[in-house]
């Protein structure tokens, strides 16, 4: 019998407690099955890793897997949503510095930040998001949050280096940004496939 986390195990024949953890220590937990996870997804594909080579990647017992994810769809999940946050963190910390980047500096930095392995996940998750319900509704979700800090990056940006009056910002802003999600989509594939640039500075350059 496994049980975990303030419950009890049965091991040889015996009743073992087992300390309940703390949600800091659940949240670290978390963190390293979602790691875990990911580098099998970026070995062998999400659809091809199973639990247990999950488990073997974390160093975890599978009753510790399984008390912080019911199943493997909720660690894909899981992962999906990690890589789309960090995306987001990175967009939302450069573009608001005090002095607004422009368009092409943004989606430079944001392509920059992003590793194979990241765009190898990323490319993975719109594949499944085709299919999973789940997985849609976290990728379109990232996809247009993503687009509003564009958008709201680029209004800034209208309005103090191109002397833009707000009313007439907003709906070129909303343009930016669509070219700017477009963009980097192209790039998650270019790096995704191993494109020795990644980055096509020429198309960026012109959407500005």
């Amino acid at each position: 019998m496994l049980a975990y986390g303030g419950t009890v195990l049965f091991a040889n024949r015996e009743w073992v407690a087992v300390p309940k953890l703390t949600e800091a220590r659940s949240q670290l937990r978390r963190d390293q099955i979602v790691q875990a996870a990911r580098r099998c997804f970026v070995r062998n594909g999400m659809e091809r890793t199973s639990v247990a080579e999950i488990t073997a990647e974390s160093g975890l017992s599978a009753g510790s897997i399984y008390a912080h994810y019911s199943s493997k769809a909720e660690i894909v999940l899981a992962v999906v949503q990690d890589v789309m946050d960090r995306r987001a963190a990175i967009l939302a910390e450069y573009a608001s510095r005090a002095q607004p980047p422009s368009p092409a500096q943004v989606i430079v930095h944001l392509a920059a930040a992003t590793d194979r392995d990241e765009a190898r996940v990323a490319l993975q998750a719109w594949g499944e998001a085709t299919t999973d319900p789940a997985i849609h509704d976290v990728v379109v979700a990232m996809i247009d949050r993503i687009r509003g800090l564009f958008r709201a990056s680029c209004e800034q940006w209208l309005v103090s280096a191109k002397d833009y009056a707000p009313s007439e910002a907003g709906p070129r802003a909303a343009r930016l940004a669509d070219q700017l999600v477009a963009a980097y989509q192209a790039h998650l594939v270019r790096a995704a496939l191993g494109a020795p640039d990644a980055i096509d500075h020429a198309a960026i350059e012109a959407i500005s």
